[in-house]
Order: structure tokens, then C-alpha cells, then sequence
């Protein structure tokens, strides 16, 4: 998986006395951009903050194995000794095709339904404005090595992928019988704050279908809609133990949700973890070695201890963690529906209450210390 300003603003000193202005602010690696108009009946930031502090406290999930004997539902929140790494700052340069990119991420009024040549063209919605964001086009660039063009591009297409996929439409019903045995899990968060998602190929209780890939598609959603302030990445702990011939996936299965991941989802996979792989999942990982990039490959640990990358108060017995917990599909997949959507609906009321912009911070928009961009904006 490889990872605004648009105003005419964006110049080299605008940037740099921005750069000095928000240097504090930039944990996720971000300079300030003025964005787009503001919304003339955007709701009142600091009420819209409030309300969502008071909902999210609502919830009641336990947040490590001191909670309770056996835990079966996700846990609330990441140990406060789990940290987000701050991303170095970005240079002149980068920040000049971020500019660049914005202004014409801007101008985007609508995209096709699908990726098949003469496809009718509609309007953007609000959620795909909201997708926009900063980081979201820095993934891009990144993704890109800085390549405006491309990242244009990519972005557009993952745009359209969205539509045609419908990564709006699998609702928790749909997906449910998917994962009625637990066979993926979001549980926890590693030493960097990244949330953790399980894959457990030994629980596969479903025949082979395009759903499969829509499961893992929609657990990797919600996996960051729980990304705490200053977080983009997310980590995943594989444990093929138990598993049997025919329960992982197939080669074709293999390339398209690498294709998937490497360019619909940039610059999210900040650790995989790999354990107990047998003979002929060693075969797998060989044959679709070819279509991972080198930097994705980097990331993947293979046999590792998973309690070097993860707190053993938020780790699985399983995986040598403390949390002994047990799936049961009628409290933990209700759970983890509420808690996901809780915090997507925080994210979208913070977005409308700054006015709906493209290129706002998901600092912000997670709830982090961040002022918004149209607080940054009065203030540049």
C-alpha cells in the first residue's frame, strides 16, 4: 500500500510564514491551506464539539484486559502511552505541489459513476468532498513520489472505484454473515497508535465470492474510522494457525486486493504482522510477492513477537497478549458498528461545522488539537 490551498495563495512566502504560524499543529505532517468558500449556514464549531465529546463518552467499552476477565467487543480507545509518530515536515517543494494538487482537486464538480468508458458523470456528494482531505491528498502525492499529474489522477480514479464498488452502500447487514465467525477483527492499537485489525483465516466460514473482498474492504473502513487525532495508518496481525487447505485466499483473490489496497488505500498499512505460515501459504506469499511494492514488503514481519508492536494489555491471547477474548457475534459486531459509526459521524458533524471543505485536517476532523481551516485561515 504505498501512501489546501487553492486560492491563489500559494506562494513560497505564504507557504513558509503558514509553515511558521502552524508549527505546532503539524504532528500529521501538514502546513495550513485556505480551501474553498466557507458554507454560509455551517453549524457553530464549538457546540458541534461538544455534543460529539458528550455521544462518543456514551459508549462504555472496556480498553484493556484490566477491564474485564473476557472482553468481547472492540476496545473504546488506544492507552494514552500510544502515540501517533509526528511526520517530518514537508519541504518547500512539497508543499508547492500540494498547492498544486488542491487547486485542482478544487475545480472537480463531478466524476463518473464508473470506470467503464462513456460513463454518465454526476455531481460530487458531500462524503466524497469530505474524502478530500489534506492528508488525504498527501497520501496521493506521496504515493506518487510527488508526481501532481499522477496523484490527480489516482485520486480521481479511487473517486470513481468508490462509486462503482459501492464502499458506501455494504452496510453491517450486508457484510454481517461474513464475519459471524470472527474470521476479522479490530481490536486494539499498536505502541504507534495505529488500530489494529485481525485476520484469521482459520474462522473462514463463507464460500468463495465477491462479498469476501467487500468484507475485508469494509473492515479496512472501519478499521479508519477508529484512527485516533494524528493517526492515518493502520496494522494488521495475520495468524494463520489452524488453517486448513482452502480456507486462505486464492492467487486471484491475492492480486486484486493488493490492487485494491495499493491504489484505493496509499500509504495505510503501517505494519503487517505474519504469524505461524504454513508450506503452502509460504507458496502464496511467493507468488504474489512480485505485485507488492518494496515498501509495503518492508513492513511486513514475519513470525515476529507481536508484543514488541503491540501492548499485551490490548493484545489477543492468541497473539501472546493479555486480552482474553472470546467472539460473540451478537456483542461484538453491534459494538463495533456503533463505535465506528459514532466516530464517523463525529468526523462528518466536525466537517459540515467548518464549513465543508476540501482539504480540511483529519487532525481536526479526528478530534485532535487542530484548528480547522477556517480558523487558520482568519488567522493567516
Amino acid at each position: 500500500m504505498a501512501d489546501g490551498r487553492a486560492d491563489g495563495m500559494g506562494s513560497l512566502a505564504q507557504n513558509a510564514a503558514e509553515l511558521s504560524l502552524n508549527e505546532k499543529s503539524q504532528v500529521d505532517g501538514a502546513a495550513p491551506s485556505t480551501g474553498q468558500p466557507l458554507s454560509a449556514d455551517a453549524p457553530n464549531h464549538e457546540n458541534t464539539v461538544q455534543r460529539i465529546q458528550t455521544t462518543t463518552a456514551e459508549l462504555h467499552l472496556p480498553t484493556s484486559s484490566k477491564d474485564a476477565d473476557i472482553i468481547n467487543t472492540p476496545l473504546g480507545k488506544a492507552l494514552d502511552t500510544c502515540k501517533p509518530t509526528a511526520r517530518p515536515l514537508y519541504t518547500t517543494d512539497q508543499l508547492q505541489k500540494y498547492d498544486q494538487l488542491l487547486a485542482s482537486v478544487s475545480k472537480w464538480t463531478d466524476i463518473p459513476d464508473s470506470s467503464v468508458k462513456g460513463s454518465n458523470s454526476t455531481p460530487l456528494a458531500d462524503h466524497e468532498r469530505m474524502f478530500l482531505t489534506r492528508e488525504c491528498l498527501f497520501r496521493y502525492l506521496r504515493a506518487t513520489t510527488w508526481k501532481v499529474d499522477q496523484a490527480e489522477i489516482r485520486l480521481r480514479n479511487t473517486l470513481i472505484w468508490r462509486r462503482e464498488y459501492g464502499t458506501d452502500k455494504h452496510t453491517a447487514d450486508y457484510i454481517s454473515v461474513e464475519n459471524e465467525t470472527g474470521k476479522q477483527v479490530i481490536l486494539g492499537w499498536d505502541n504507534d497508535g495505529r488500530p489494529c485489525c485481525y485476520l484469521r483465516p482459520s474462522k473462514q466460514n463463507t464460500e468463495r465470492s465477491d462479498r469476501q473482498i467487500e468484507h475485508l474492504v469494509y473492515m479496512l473502513e472501519r478499521t479508519i474510522d477508529l484512527m485516533p487525532p494524528g493517526q492515518e495508518m493502520l496494522a494488521l496481525l495475520i495468524n494463520f494457525a489452524e488453517t486448513k487447505s482452502g480456507q486462505g485466499a486464492t492467487v486471484a483473490q491475492g492480486r486484486q486486493t493488493l490492487n485494491i489496497l495499493q491504489n484505493h488505500y496509499p500509504e495505510r498499512l503501517g505494519r503487517a504482522l505474519v504469524a505461524n505460515v504454513p508450506f503452502l501459504i509460504w507458496g502464496f506469499f511467493k507468488m504474489i510477492t512480485p505485485f507488492i511494492d518494496p515498501i509495503t514488503r518492508e513492513k511486513i514481519k514475519f513470525n515476529e513477537d507481536y508484543g514488541l508492536y503491540v501492548p499485551r494489555e490490548q493484545l489477543m491471547k492468541e497473539a501472546k497478549g493479555n486480552v482474553n477474548f472470546q467472539y460473540d457475534h451478537a456483542a461484538y459486531w453491534p459494538a463495533l458498528t456503533k463505535l465506528a459509526g459514532t466516530k464517523r459521524e463525529a468526523y462528518r458533524q466536525r466537517w459540515e461545522a467548518a464549513g465543508k471543505q476540501i482539504g480540511e485536517y483529519e487532525m481536526y476532523l479526528r478530534g485532535g488539537e487542530q484548528k480547522p481551516l477556517m480558523e487558520v485561515a482568519k488567522v493567516a
